[in-house]
């Protein structure tokens, strides 16, 4: 089975470490190896997604940093990343993986849902909560991403009562499922596996909330 390799993991190590142009052009033949054995992974866990998900793209994202905006004017991430994207407006959620020495994760949900999705989202869990929190309190999920991650408003939403028992949801502004991995678990022949579990274990999450940004308020498509 596919996995990462050692040399990856020393090659972000080192570009972390010297995060310039002059370094990384001189490096660049390496650089573009390491870039072709990753992508030979994100590209099996594409086929992995593909035997119980509809997926209709893959993109794997440039290493170079827009620095127009940003404090920090190193030129390079120090990471390889890429998401999936589901197939249909009727698949909603994405999923994304970052491998970076001592920072990898995976990740899907909603990062930045407009405000009509929010809305929605915020209705569905102001009528009836019970649905997402079984989900959220199940084993599996548990198991795979401990608990529903996000920013949230300090107060309550306009028009919603601060005093709902829900309240703790209806705050939210994103809403994401998240698992972290050492690089040890990062450079196991297991890795593959362990990525398509955790991302099949979002499905029942996945599917509720495409259920919900697909219906309005009494269950009937929108689409």
């Amino acid at each position: 089975m596919i996995s990462i390799s050692k040399t990856t993991i020393h090659f972000l190590k080192a570009l972390k470490e010297n995060n310039n142009r002059d370094w990384f052009a001189a490096h660049k033949n390496e650089f573009q190896q390491e870039q072709k054995k990753a992508k030979s992974f994100y590209n099996a866990v594409m086929e992995q997604l593909k035997n119980h998900d509809a997926i209709e793209s893959f993109k794997m994202f440039r290493i170079y940093r827009d620095v127009r905006f940003s404090p920090d004017k190193t030129p390079y991430k120090p990471h390889f990343a890429g998401n999936f994207v589901r197939a249909t407006n009727k698949l909603r959620g994405g999923y994304y993986l970052r491998i970076r020495p001592g920072e990898s994760f995976l990740a899907g949900g909603f990062w930045e849902p407009n405000k009509e999705d929010l809305l929605r989202i915020r209705k569905e869990f102001e009528m009836d909560a019970t649905e997402i929190r079984e989900i959220m309190n199940h084993s599996t999920f548990v198991k795979y991403f401990g608990k529903l991650e996000g920013e949230s408003l300090k107060t309550a939403p306009r028009g919603f009562d601060k005093e709902h028992p829900d309240m703790d949801l209806i705050r939210m502004k994103q809403f994401i499922v998240m698992r972290k991995f050492t690089d040890d678990e990062v450079l196991s022949p297991n890795f593959l596996h362990d990525v398509n579990e955790s991302f099949k274990a979002m499905r029942p999450f996945f599917n509720y909330m495409s259920d919900v940004l697909t219906t309005d308020l009494n269950g009937v498509s929108i689409l």
